[in-house]
């Protein structure tokens, strides 16, 4: 688990392989400080596995289906990377719950200076933005933020000088497509919102059920804990 507060900026320093599956090597330097092998690492957002490191990097081995649903398959080569060790027990929960399993993708189509802080307008796909609520929190590229607003296509969060400057996202242009991951327990409740209420109920109750348009019961409450 982690929590989208980025501990240091890396750099993208090779990429081996294709669409069937890449091993990237990460320049990195505070998150080596304590690494093994198996360490979780995000990168970008993207919960990786150090296979191996050496003296100022690490690499990990990137799956098809991760380079599909995130922009790790399309960083050029000398790209700085978000970066944060898995949380420890006992830390500090700065961020929020950031599982480091990315929902999809958006795309920044406007940067915009207001005094001190730097508005992102991200667009994204309705199955990500349906999931967002305002002063609710997303991670992009792995940084932990809270949503200003949210729109039909889009939605905005704003960064303070200390999230630009100490993240990747401080120079990300329009255009830019960026990793979102929605806050997971979001996805729980819709989750659970569409199981059914009792795996030993009727066609008849099940169809009463959706009828009522809520398929929230006291058989699918206790079955939840409650």
């Amino acid at each position: 688990m982690f929590t989208g507060i980025i501990e240091e900026t890396g750099i993208l320093l090779s990429v081996k392989g294709g669409s069937s599956g890449s091993r990237l090597v990460i320049g990195a330097d505070r998150i080596l400080e304590d690494i093994k092998r198996g360490d979780s690492i995000a990168v970008n957002g993207v919960c990786l596995t150090a296979a191996s490191f050496d003296s100022g990097c690490f690499l990990a081995d990137v799956m098809p289906e991760t380079l599909k649903r995130s922009n790790l398959g399309c960083l050029p080569i000398k790209s700085s990377l978000n970066l944060e060790r898995a949380m420890i027990a006992g830390g500090r929960f700065g961020g929020h719950i950031v599982s480091g399993h990315i929902d999809g993708t958006g795309t920044i189509v406007n940067v915009v200076r207001d005094g001190n802080a730097l508005w992102y307008t991200i667009r994204s796909a309705p199955s990500i933005l349906r999931r967002i609520i305002e002063k609710g929190s997303i991670a992009i590229d792995g940084v932990s933020l809270t949503v200003a607003q949210v729109r039909e296509q889009d939605f905005s969060v704003s960064l303070i000088p200390h999230t630009a400057s100490h993240t990747t996202l401080g120079a990300l242009k329009p255009g830019r497509v960026v990793n979102l991951e929605n806050d997971c327990v979001g996805k729980y409740i819709e989750r659970f919102m569409k199981i059914s209420p009792s795996a030993h109920s009727t066609e008849d109750e099940d169809t009463k059920n959706r009828g009522t348009g809520s398929r929230i019961t006291p058989e699918l409450l206790k079955q939840c804990g409650f």
